[in-house]
């Protein structure tokens, strides 16, 4: 898609939520010779405030109607919490206006699907801020995977760690979610993207835990999934989010396998040959105030600052989803109907651990 305006112009861009992801993508953008930033919004006028001056934004203001409406706002990123996804997106979408939302798509598959027929019913690109894609190993495997490299893939597994320190700024945040549906997410859509055009079909899961629920919060501190999908793959999903406080990771810690007919994928993704230690502390870029003696450099899920500068995969989806705007050409940001999917299947996973059932997709209330 373009927009109409001419090459030499900048996009221009709302950004909805001036918390840590929106703050950064604003700020990402803002240095991109082909956006700008025209609006921010924040439920915190005061946030808005300080970010749209940091941005050489024109408007800040808590009305997001207001900002996807403003003239010269061609496009809107959503970085809200995870449960107030849909309002901004569908205030943008009525406007006209492309939209990327950060993950998870919503909490639950009505509002989800409800997003996705608006998008369908406007014309107007929906997508999803899934930023491990933008990891450069993951997007030379799909290339591989792609090509036959594997052959049939047979099944594999996927998981990632991650210490209770992350997992409480996600729950503080937003208490509804659970660390399946806002993070085991990602690597969700990671093996679908793989096996794309092989949906999940039947879900099995167990979760187990005792550190959320003694702070007040209804989520398992690991859980284990196997995944079968259509034509019979079968992958093995887990998540542990409760790692102690000082566990040396700055973000995720994955790990991808894939065993097809005619080879095999094996992706650590750790970054434990990136070590550092100091008596002084390790800042971390997640959590405020809260610093590790000893850690794994570049571990950071989204990326870094350094020298000023925003390295990672979030700023290269960030310029990714601008040049979309800008010239229509191909991208590898999920759309509205791959996002759901991914959700469905981590909802499936949820259910599935609670109710000790096996789960089928699509589920029966998916809208």
């Amino acid at each position: 898609m373009t927009t109409g305006r001419s090459m030499e112009q900048p996009i221009g861009l709302a950004v909805i939520g001036a918390g840590r992801i929106g703050s950064t993508r604003a700020r990402v953008a803002s240095a991109y010779p082909a956006s700008r930033v025209v609006a921010v919004v924040d439920v915190h006028v005061d946030r808005a405030v300080e970010l749209a001056n940091d941005v050489g934004a024109e408007l800040s203001t808590d009305d997001v109607r207001r900002a996807v409406s403003c003239a010269g706002v061609d496009a809107v990123l959503v970085a809200t919490p995870e449960h107030t996804h849909t309002e901004p997106v569908l205030a943008a979408l009525a406007a006209g206006k492309p939209v990327m939302c950060d993950t998870p798509m919503a909490l639950n598959a009505a509002d989800a699907a409800m997003m996705e027929r608006a998008s369908e019913q406007s014309g107007t690109p929906l997508l999803f801020a899934y930023t491990q894609r933008f990891q450069r190993q993951y997007q030379v495997a799909k290339e591989n995977v792609q090509r036959g490299a594997l052959g049939r893939i047979l099944g594999g597994t996927v998981r990632v760690y991650n210490s209770r320190a992350q997992a409480f700024q996600i729950l503080k945040r937003c208490p509804q979610v659970t660390p399946v549906v806002d993070v085991l997410t990602y690597w969700i859509d990671m093996v679908c993207w793989m096996m794309e055009g092989n949906p999940v079909r039947e879900v099995y899961a167990r979760g187990q835990g005792e550190v959320f629920r003694g702070a007040g919060y209804d989520a398992d501190d690991l859980v284990w999934a196997v995944l079968t999908f259509t034509d019979g793959a079968v992958v093995s999903a887990g998540i542990a989010y409760a790692l102690p406080e000082q566990y040396p990771t700055l973000g995720q810690s994955p790990r991808l396998e894939l065993i097809g007919t005619h080879g095999a994928l094996i992706l650590e993704d750790e970054r434990r040959n990136y070590f550092m230690y100091s008596e002084s502390g390790v800042l971390h870029g997640y959590v405020p105030n809260h610093s590790l003696k000893a850690a794994y450099l570049a571990s950071s899920s989204y990326g870094d600052w350094a020298q000023g500068v925003f390295w990672g995969p979030l700023a290269d989806e960030t310029r990714a989803f601008v040049d979309f705007v800008r010239t229509g050409r191909a991208i590898t940001i999920p759309r509205a109907k791959e996002a759901r999917r991914t959700l469905e299947v981590t909802l499936a996973i949820e259910q599935s651990a609670r109710t000790g059932q096996v789960v089928r997709l699509p589920l029966a209330n998916a809208g």
